[in-house]
């Protein structure tokens, strides 16, 4: 039976339309990023117009991703900050997946979701600064060659942590019924709310359960 109760913005049309865009970039820059680490994977070239095209269109894609991320990541500190009711969400994290758990103090964003947002913004930065420095044949040529191939190294690893990172948040995202349409209505239902985040409830309908 549907909640009767009104339902509650979770994320503005702003917020959702660039982190879908954030999201479809990712997509093409893992795969592309394949591509260009390995020739195993080169034939997933021929999707982006060819190894040629993909390698220009590559760099490009990574610098409209910090631009989309970090004005996006800016608006979402405030939320994200650390409290003492963090610590107590993260020494229970396995038993709230087992719903053995519930969190009474946990507001619009519980710990792994703080854990995830803080781990993207240097891990993006540090994709931006070493894809720049390998960034051929504007930015390479300028950049010694030994730092250009510590850069490379540093980019993989941070590619792949990214990676893992996306990995656990798409999981998470459809573990955590209600969360996939947040993002794509823009609200949830109070009974949601009231669950996964009721400090976050209390704050934006001034209701105690």
């Amino acid at each position: 039976m549907p909640d009767s109760e009104p339902v509650i913005q979770r994320h503005t049309v702003n917020e959702r339309v660039v982190h879908w865009a954030i999201a479809i970039v990712f997509v093409f820059l893992f795969l592309s990023g394949l591509a260009l680490f390995h020739p195993l994977f080169f034939w997933l070239s021929a999707a982006f117009g060819g190894g040629q095209f993909m390698r220009w269109l590559h760099p490009v894609a990574g610098v409209l991703l910090a631009v989309l991320f970090f004005p996006y990541a800016v608006g979402l500190v405030r939320d994200n900050r650390w409290l003492p009711a963090d610590a107590e969400w993260r020494q229970h994290m396995f038993a709230y997946m087992r719903r053995e758990y519930h969190p009474t103090q946990t507001h619009k964003y519980n710990a792994g979701q703080k854990l995830m947002y803080w781990s993207m913004v240097p891990i993006i930065a540090v994709l931006l600064i070493t894809g720049v420095a390998m960034w051929h044949p504007w930015f390479a040529p300028l950049v010694p060659a030994d730092l250009r191939r510590a850069a490379g190294i540093l980019h993989a690893i941070s590619a792949f942590i990214m990676f893992v990172g996306i990995g656990v948040h798409v999981y998470a995202a459809f573990w955590t019924k209600g969360s996939i349409r947040a993002m794509v209505r823009g609200n949830v239902s109070q009974a949601w709310a009231r669950f996964h985040h009721p400090a976050w409830h209390r704050e934006v309908t001034g209701k105690n359960p």
